[in-house]
């Protein structure tokens, strides 16, 4: 029996066709600041950014650890607080209706305009950038996690109140299964929310010293007028951001595969 050629395969053009497109728009930036002359201090062509990227690599994936371990704490304490809260809304209409509004409160409220006063509120630097980074990653979580838990099937939410069952036992055991996909749709958009909600604390800390984040990088790169390592860091906190999608749609895959339609082999 003869294979199927590799480009037949669905998973491997989804990870082919953006490769592909990508490495051709780098390549057409390339030429463009070749052929135009492009000052490094303007745009920096690829070549330049991979050069200082390979050149401070240390200093930069540094700060990326610190950016790194803040997102990490922040999309933790945001999935774990999303989930009890949702828990909570799913348990008592009346007290979603009180509390949502809060919910969606902390959506809107820019982190720039609240982050100077956690950042005085809570005198240590890391906690209150992961406080910042937290109340950005938290809404999608709550908002996609209450709409799997109220999106079930009436006919075995009726079945499993003619048999007397528990409000936990609904919970555990039709609620929570039942959400699943919307929890890790949540858990997609929060995972890189987190990232930017510690960029941007990072950014209004403007702290200096040894643990300092990528975006403190870039703000000392852009005083320096170091477009290269300004480019440089900038991508780093790019790829972070996909590779953050990336995990989270994975483990999706892999929760969901064997039962759920949405994750389903094509």
């Amino acid at each position: 029996m003869l294979k199927k050629p590799l480009i037949d395969d669905a998973r491997v053009r989804r990870a082919l066709a953006p490769l592909a497109l990508g490495l051709l728009l780098l390549a057409l930036w390339q030429a463009v600041c070749v052929t135009l002359q492009v000052p490094v201090y303007l745009v920096p062509s690829p070549a330049a950014i991979a050069g200082t990227l390979l050149n401070d690599w240390s200093l930069l994936f540094d700060a990326l650890l610190v950016t790194l371990r803040i997102t990490f704490f922040a999309f933790a304490l945001a999935t774990v607080a999303g989930v009890l809260v949702a828990f909570l809304f799913v348990q008592s209409k009346l007290l979603e209706a009180c509390l949502f509004p809060y919910a969606i409160l902390l959506q809107v409220t820019p982190v720039v305009a609240i982050a100077p006063l956690i950042i005085i509120w809570v005198k240590t630097p890391a906690a209150a950038l992961t406080i910042c980074a937290t109340m950005m990653a938290v809404f999608p979580i709550i908002s996609n996690t209450v709409l799997g838990l109220r999106s079930v099937n009436p006919g075995l939410l009726n079945l499993f109140r003619l048999n007397r069952a528990t409000r936990w036992q609904v919970l555990v055991r039709l609620r929570v299964p039942s959400a699943l996909p919307s929890f890790f749709g949540g858990l997609r958009i929060a995972s890189g929310l987190a990232l930017i909600g510690a960029v941007v604390a990072e950014f209004v800390a403007g702290t200096g010293g040894s643990s300092t984040g990528l975006a403190y990088q870039i703000l000392q790169a852009g005083f320096e007028l170091n477009i290269p390592r300004l480019f440089a860091a900038l991508f780093m906190i790019t790829v972070t951001g996909v590779l953050l999608f990336a995990l989270m749609s994975a483990l999706a895959r892999f929760s969901l595969k064997h039962w759920h339609e949405s994750e389903a082999e094509a």
